[in-house]
């Protein structure tokens, strides 16, 4: 039997609070676990999850991580997200798009810079 279970990777942010409420109210995301001190949470979605860390101004958003996160149909999750996704800023959704290298991608900036990815692989013609 496997001793691994799954990935679940930080997120550095600058406030969890702003970070939370985006990842609830567009992404459909559910808080599984919080802590005020220091900030953090634990967010799932379908066996997806997340550790959010709120952290100083020289850790979050220094960088542009991608977050990828597998799925068997973007436009699925497309269709339901769109009324939510519509309401961000210009520039912060793409997709979905045929990727050249074989996967449909929605691309997702969170409100701290880190784009989150949501992919699947494309049927050979």
């Amino acid at each position: 039997m496997s001793n691994f279970l799954q990935i679940t990777p930080f997120m550095h942010v600058k406030e969890l609070e702003r970070a939370l409420k985006f990842f609830t109210e567009i992404l459909g995301f559910k808080v599984a676990f919080r802590s005020q001190s220091p900030g953090y949470a634990y967010i799932e979605r379908e066996g997806c999850a997340f550790r959010i860390l709120e952290a100083d101004e020289a850790t979050y958003g220094s960088r542009e991580y991608a977050y990828y996160i597998d799925l068997r149909d973007v436009d699925v999750l497309h269709a339901e997200l769109r009324s939510k996704l519509d309401t961000l800023p210009k520039g912060d959704v793409l997709g979905p798009i045929d990727q050249p290298y074989g996967n449909r991608e929605l691309i997702v900036r969170v409100p701290d810079g880190n784009l989150l990815v949501f992919g699947q692989a494309m049927q050979k013609p």
